[in-house]
């Protein structure tokens, strides 16, 4: 019983010692994942219309711990903007780290 619980024990640190290493990677991000954010970040000025007019910021040389967590944030639905909640809904840790070291790398 011992050994039961020394080896899910193990398993679990493994797990969250996994968890805690995801590395953006921006060269990864930019042929890929990039293309649903271009859209409307991309654009000087560009405003959205949906779900109401809204002012679209421009993401390139932020941060990347402020983009990973705004993006998070959206997709636990603590920022309540529906096209990016739905967007950040679609990504896994790994995108979003991707997109952060993309876009802090912009001037």
């Amino acid at each position: 019983m011992k050994k039961l619980f020394a080896i899910l024990a193990l398993a679990s640190l493994a797990h969250v010692a996994s968890a805690a290493e995801v590395v953006g990677n921006a060269k990864d991000a930019a042929d890929k994942k990039i293309a649903m954010c271009i859209g409307c970040h991309a654009i000087p000025g560009y405003k959205a219309t949906f779900p109401e007019v809204y002012q679209v910021p421009m993401i390139g040389g932020q941060s990347a711990k402020y983009i990973e967590s705004a993006l998070q944030a959206y997709r636990k639905g603590d920022r309540k903007h529906l096209s990016m909640r739905g967007i950040a809904g679609s990504l896994s840790d790994q995108d979003i780290a991707d997109l952060a070291a993309y876009y802090s790398q912009q001037k």
